[in-house]
């Protein structure tokens, strides 16, 4: 009986996560089509920013996804903002747009101007009035390959005054999770959290993903994620369902203060919807 209680609270805790689920998209050309036809606009969305690309391309998207009906997430890389006067006119077109979320990392480029990270734009951020109802900040459960596990977690507790919420990084081991939540609280970080995961991807789409987001930036990110291609595309391998009831019991805690999913969709925007629909009506059935 203990098993079969566990099993259902688990599976409604998972149910909450999806419910509860925004998708990551990167802004390429086909990337606006791809959502108008495969997800509905009362799903939030996320969108990168690029160093060969710019900001620019973020921004631009980000308003005209915002005018299609969508509740849209600009990510403000701190890098790629040249200082304060910047930062002010952003703020000034990303309101104008109607866009109240925004997610802040410090991001992969090299600085352009007065922000070597994401703290000090942030700080900028509380000056300017706090202009946004939520702020995002990176969560890292995995090391990160240039940065201390220790100041990872500094980092965020650093950041609790000027942010909202925590958005983790990927990971695949159930294992990695329960310790960094428990890390995160007991350091005092009671921001809310959303789990990063990866929506359903096909290996032969990733890789044309990975061409389109540019070279330098595909290497980057796979630096970032050590054997995310195999284990995302190994026949028989990671599966977003197993891993999220592998996870439930952490993740239901009420002291988790997990709030929902952050999919990592790699522009395969139609699937993920169609994936997470499907798992959701079977949660709801059993």
């Amino acid at each position: 009986m203990r098993n079969i209680l566990r099993h259902h609270e688990d599976s409604r805790t998972v149910l909450r996560l999806l419910e509860h689920a925004r998708y990551e998209v990167l802004p390429t050309a086909t990337i606006e089509e791809k959502l108008a036809t495969g997800v509905p606009t009362g799903v939030q969305l996320t969108v990168t920013a690029s160093p060969t690309k710019g900001l620019d391309q973020t921004l631009a998207m980000s308003e005209r996804l915002r005018a299609a009906g969508y509740d849209v997430v600009p990510h403000l890389a701190a890098r790629m903002v040249s200082g304060r006067s910047e930062l002010a006119e952003i703020v000034e077109r990303l309101r104008a747009a109607g866009i109240t979320d925004v997610f802040v990392p410090g991001g992969d480029a090299q600085a352009v101007g007065t922000y070597p990270d994401a703290l000090a734009l942030l700080e900028d951020l509380v000056d300017l009035g706090r202009p946004f109802r939520h702020v995002g900040i990176a969560g890292y459960p995995e090391s990160h390959p240039t940065i201390h596990d220790d100041v990872t977690i500094q980092s965020m507790w650093d950041k609790r005054r000027f942010a909202t919420h925590v958005v983790s990084n990927l990971t695949f081991d159930p294992k990695v999770i329960r310790t960094w939540l428990a890390r995160m609280r007991n350091r005092g970080i009671t921001m809310p959290l959303l789990l990063g995961v990866p929506g359903p991807v096909d290996r032969t789409k990733l890789l044309a993903m990975a061409t389109k987001i540019g070279v330098g930036d595909s290497s980057k990110f796979l630096v970032k994620h050590k054997g995310l291609m195999a284990r995302l595309t190994a026949p028989g391998g990671f599966t977003g369902e197993r891993f999220l009831q592998q996870c439930a019991p952490a993740l239901g805690a009420p002291a988790a203060l997990v709030e929902g999913l952050h999919v990592y969709t790699f522009n395969q925007v139609a699937e993920t919807e169609a994936w997470r629909q499907e798992l959701m009506a079977r949660l709801r059935e059993s």
